[in-house]
């Protein structure tokens, strides 16, 4: 996980923090307050599914480009063998 998303990650948890905090210290109702604690962490839980899915998609694509940057140096190498055993 990049740095930026770390940063994210545990700002939204404090975030989510501090809202059911603040949510379970407030003069309401019992059923008030849990409404509004559930409402805020299922933001926080969609929040945290969008960042997992954009740095896996992060992922991916880095992965993507490592294997062809493999798949690149494997094909130069073996033309480059391949010359070797016809000029020798």
């Amino acid at each position: 996980m990049s740095d930026n998303s770390k940063v994210v990650v545990a700002l939204l948890a404090g975030l989510a923090a501090g809202a059911a905090l603040g949510i379970l210290f407030a003069p309401e109702k019992g059923t008030e307050t849990r409404d509004k604690l559930t409402d805020s962490l299922k933001k926080l839980g969609d929040s945290i599914r969008e960042t997992a899915a954009s740095e896996i998609d992060n992922l991916v694509g880095f992965k993507d480009k490592v294997v062809d940057n493999i798949k690149s140096k494997i094909k130069s190498a073996d033309e480059e063998y391949q010359d070797d055993l016809e000029h020798a």
